[in-house]
């Protein structure tokens, strides 16, 4: 009995351990090697499963897709230290100002535009913390308006491409969509790309901001003292707004499009994107060599976390699986009265509530491997599936009173703001975001149309 309950007590430590606030990529590995030790000792544990693991970590740092990461992180760098960010938002703010939620309207959209490019939550909560939420609180905002707008807003790295959670997300399910269809007898699988995840993410990441922009001319409408008017904001010149707008965009638009097109791997669309990034960087003086250390230390930083944490993540379900952690698992759905349908409502609970604790990064590398090959299996779309993980992170990363988001934003926001006031906040869009979720569940053609329609052109 103890050992068919392994992995449910591997998977009960790590989490645990992590609440503990022990380094990530170190708890996985190290509590998958200790409960190899024990099983060992028991007998119940064959050796020879941990002889794969240099394979699998040559597999990692020999993954061309992964390559993307860095490339993406350092997109986001430069553009976030190059100041762009901030001239778009003060531009838009005069342009939206003047009319009641138009700075609302100017964080949302410059938010979108933020996170399409960096793609990293935690940089753009902070960055429109530090640069909209004083401005907002200054104009008279609702506190829980100003601080659900730019939580909700920073969550778009999630799913508005290039993520990086796509990137990871999608080699990730490639995996496991292959391994899917070789468990079934089929040996010349089809394949999963993270450019496919791209473009399946365009049509419901839209959606999102679309219905955000909708909240925020209803609160507007409705209750304009939440959201007033900023009278003493004058419309800059056209050609100000467009001097900051469009080299962002433009950059956005090449990178998305030359994946689109066909033209480019998501690998070299982000070469792409980081050499734009570095060109308009310096266009606004802003890559000398003490600005171009910082970037490189902090993309340095954050991509040695990301392979640090698939490291960890891969000896995590070697061991797992050499308990027969997948086999568990696989029953357990296959009990389940309902079918496929049961087995993903299971999986997406668990990510939801997995979204507490941990990271979009170790979900996508410890959970997805473990759970995507069962689904897939069972004839779940993986562009759906990816599409529907990730709004689901994003929902979850909103969601008091543990989520990321909130957390980051706590960090920055002044303390006349409190934090009950951002947990109300935050509700409408929790409750917008489920209504995405069901809206694909319903329809998922909103995921899976466009990518099938690229590949059919």
């Amino acid at each position: 009995m103890l050992v068919e309950a392994m992995p449910l007590l591997m998977f009960a430590t790590i989490c645990l351990v992590l609440l503990l606030g022990y380094p990530v990529a170190f708890s996985l590995a190290g509590t998958a090697m200790i409960f190899a030790g024990i099983g060992i000792a028991m007998g119940q544990f064959d050796p020879s499963f941990l002889a794969a693991l240099p394979s699998r970590l040559f597999g990692i740092v020999s993954n061309t897709t992964l390559i993307a990461v860095p490339l993406f992180v350092l997109m986001g760098v430069l553009l976030e230290k190059s100041r762009l960010a901030e001239q778009l938002l003060g531009n838009m703010a005069a342009l939206f100002g003047r009319r009641p939620g138009g700075l609302g309207f100017s964080v949302i959209l410059v938010g979108m535009l933020l996170a399409a490019s960096t793609g990293i939550v935690g940089a753009t909560v902070v960055t429109m913390g530090l640069l909209s939420l004083p401005t907002m609180l200054n104009r008279g905002y609702d506190p829980r308006l100003a601080t659900g707008v730019i939580c909700a807003t920073g969550t778009l790295g999630q799913i508005i491409p290039p993520s990086i959670a796509l990137v990871l997300l999608g080699d990730t399910l490639s995996s496991a969509y292959q391994q899917a269809q070789l468990d079934m007898g089929v040996f010349s699988p089809d394949t999963l790309s993270v450019g496919d995840l791209f473009i399946g993410a365009l049509l419901p990441g839209l959606g999102l901001v679309a219905m955000y922009l909708g909240y925020m001319f209803w609160v507007s409408v409705r209750s304009p003292d939440r959201a007033p008017a900023a009278l003493d904001l004058n419309p800059p010149p056209l050609w100000r707004v467009l001097q900051g707008l469009i080299p962002p965009v433009l950059l956005i638009f090449t990178v998305l499009g030359s994946i689109l097109l066909g033209a480019a791997t998501p690998t070299e669309a982000a070469g792409v994107g980081a050499l734009g990034a570095a060109l308009l960087a310096a266009a606004k003086g802003q890559l000398g060599l003490p600005r171009l250390g910082e970037v490189g230390r902090e993309t340095l930083k954050v991509t040695s976390m990301v392979f640090m944490i698939l490291v960890g993540a891969a000896v995590f379900s070697l061991v797992f699986r050499g308990f027969g952690g997948d086999e568990l698992i696989e029953h357990f759905f296959a009990g389940l009265p309902g079918g496929v349908m049961s087995a993903t409502i299971v999986v997406m609970l668990v990510i939801f509530l997995l979204g507490f604790i941990l990271d979009f990064i170790e979900i996508t590398f410890v959970v997805v491997p473990i759970v995507g090959p069962i689904l897939l299996a069972m004839g779940v779309d993986p562009i759906w599936l990816g599409i529907m993980i990730a709004i689901n992170l994003q929902t979850s990363f909103l969601t008091p009173p543990f989520g990321f988001a909130l957390f980051y934003l706590r960090g920055v926001a002044p303390a006349s703001v409190p934090t009950s006031a951002m947990y109300r906040g935050i509700i409408p869009f929790i409750i917008m975001q489920l209504l995405m979720l069901l809206v694909l569940a319903q329809w998922p053609q909103l995921a899976t149309w466009l990518p099938a329609w690229v590949k059919g052109g």
